[in-house]
């Protein structure tokens, strides 16, 4: 049963077509990646999706609600971890978490033991009383999953989830983020520009170029296309999307987020 699904989801700005009849769906409790060059697209489509973007044409269906027309019943079905929100340094851990949890409408009866059990899933617990300035890279995005894990939504979005954290916190990040799709059976739909990370976590990938969609499969299948032995993930994102045209200024505000957000984890 698919939970997500596009039907030819655009966004125009002007002559500049940023996402280009997008087509993909996700099937319930499926870990699913949007891959492609800076520009090509993916945070636009997830932006779309979480509903902070309007599209210009198309739509798409979280749990059968359509984002265009029925946007409040989406946001209720989804959380979202963009790369660049951040958690209040001046609050602690459990405090971040008990304003998200008001954010949410959660029951004042729950909110305790949610804000506690969350912390706890996420391995938080002993740091819940910490303020958040003194988290390290990988306890502040653990941090932020949580927040928007907060509501168990049944569809979590991840933008670079794991940028600028080193191998030990990217693992401990990723054990968390399976956690939370095995227990709850969250549906997974990320961006990553770390192909091994995509190859060993994901069921299927889409690729990205040019705002189009030029591949969709599971990361074996899509080796497989190659024909090529010993072929890698990183061979098929060269081969699919290396015809990408450069767009000098896209990439560079793509290239200054992820440094911003390199230097705030880590």
């Amino acid at each position: 049963m698919d939970i997500l699904v596009t039907k030819d989801l655009t966004k125009a700005y002007g002559k500049v077509i940023a996402a280009n009849a997008v087509n993909i769906s996700v099937a319930q409790g499926e870990v699913f990646a949007l891959l492609g060059p800076n520009g090509a697209g993916k945070s636009t489509v997830l932006k779309m999706l979480t509903t902070l973007l309007p599209p210009t044409s198309g739509d798409a269906f979280i749990d059968g609600n359509s984002i265009r027309t029925q946007p409040n019943k989406v946001r209720k079905s989804i959380g979202y971890v963009p790369q660049m929100l951040a958690a209040d340094g001046s609050l602690t851990g459990y405090e971040n978490l008990r304003i998200f949890a008001k954010l949410y409408d959660i029951p004042s009866a729950e909110l305790k033991q949610r804000v506690n059990d969350t912390l706890a899933f996420m391995g938080l617990a002993d740091s819940a009383k910490k303020l958040v300035k003194d988290y390290s890279g990988g306890m502040i995005r653990k941090l932020e999953i949580a927040q928007a894990m907060m509501h168990r939504p049944k569809v979590m979005f991840l933008d670079e989830p794991t940028v600028g954290l080193d191998p030990i916190a990217r693992k401990t990040v990723w054990e968390h983020i399976m956690q939370l799709q095995k227990e709850y059976g969250t549906t997974i739909v990320m961006t990553t520009h770390l192909m091994e990370e995509a190859d060993e976590i994901c069921r299927r990938v889409a690729l990205m170029s040019n705002g189009k969609i030029v591949a969709t499969d599971t990361p074996a299948n899509l080796k497989a296309s190659l024909n090529k032995p010993g072929a890698t993930l990183e061979d098929v994102f060269i081969f699919y999307t290396g015809n990408q045209k450069e767009d000098e200024d896209g990439g560079i505000r793509n290239i200054s987020r992820e440094r911003r957000t390199a230097s705030r984890l880590g």
